[in-house]
């Protein structure tokens, strides 16, 4: 029996990373008759799909871990083909990491700061809510993922990093205007809040938790910025969870008030990752989670 093509998971990539067969076919400077007769060639061989003939087309479930195969293979070879090189020179490391966006706003960059400056990785930061990080990792579409989910996949790691702790804040007059007799459930209903998007489980927890109100209900901005968070909490415009190291210096200055004190949001965060690593993959992990400890409460 015939093994696995390489050429056939190339041209699957090509096709989803292009977002089509013609501009598959262009990025690998081949036909799209060839691009088309590899991919069946893959289909015919695993006996099932790979592809949703949609537009863009997009892989199926096997698709998708022949591409996080294909992918890990590909970093692999750019990891070890330096080495054998004769000065031992190569280029960055592309390396997609899939982060939440606090996480970015606040301890990630400077930790990878240092890999970035020695010229040793370039990134790709694919960012989207802790507890959706993960399908990023399993798609294949990202090589890390931080995650609040503690349990790994088949064939990777987790590691614990800590605990990111969010406040309730708002600006004086903002409490002022919306909370003149006390932060309680019919205020809260009335309030306008910011959100990360409309599945914001976090924020939707906590109004549950402390106030008993419903998922739906409320007022709501949506921004998928953590600094758009606080700056829309200063300018008077919602209150919101914010992270803690995010507004010390915004507390200190009487900027931002908290509104419930002592009732705030932590959430665990983990470092996933696949257990086959070296290199400048093994470096940008035991960099980041050093430092996340350092940072986060533990």
């Amino acid at each position: 029996m015939r093994g696995l093509d390489y050429q056939w998971l190339a041209a699957l990539d090509a096709v989803v990373s292009c977002g089509g067969f013609d501009k598959g076919a262009q990025a690998l400077c081949v036909t799209q008759s060839a691009v088309s007769q590899r991919i069946k060639q893959l289909e015919r061989w695993l006996a099932q799909p790979v592809l949703v003939r949609a537009t863009p087309p997009r892989p199926t479930a096997a698709g998708r871990r022949l591409l996080g195969f294909y992918r890990r293979v590909l970093l692999l070879e750019q990891e070890l083909l330096p080495g054998l090189s004769s000065d031992g020179a190569g280029a960055p490391l592309p390396v997609a990491i899939a982060t939440n966006a606090d996480s970015l706003a606040t301890w990630l960059l400077p930790a990878l700061a240092p890999l970035m400056q020695g010229g040793q990785l370039v990134l790709n930061l694919m960012v989207d809510d802790e507890s959706r990080t993960l399908n990023r990792l399993r798609s294949g579409e990202a090589v890390v993922a931080i995650s609040s989910e503690p349990a790994p996949m088949a064939g990777c790691v987790s590691d614990y990093l800590g605990q990111l702790d969010y406040l309730c804040v708002a600006s004086p007059g903002f409490a002022r205007r919306h909370f003149p007799h006390g932060v309680d459930a019919a205020a809260m209903a009335r309030a306008p809040a910011v959100v990360y998007d409309r599945n914001d489980a976090m924020h939707a927890g906590f109004l549950a938790a402390h106030f008993a109100l419903a998922p739906v209900g409320w007022p709501r901005h949506v921004a998928r910025s953590s600094e758009a968070f606080v700056k829309l909490a200063v300018l008077g415009a919602a209150y919101c969870l914010a992270p803690a190291p995010m507004v010390g210096g915004e507390l200190a200055r009487g900027e931002l008030v908290e509104l419930t004190p002592g009732q705030g949001v932590s959430r665990a965060l983990y470092w996933h990752r696949w257990s086959l690593e070296s290199g400048v993959l093994s470096a940008l992990s035991d960099a980041c989670i050093r430092h996340a400890r350092g940072v986060l409460r533990q």
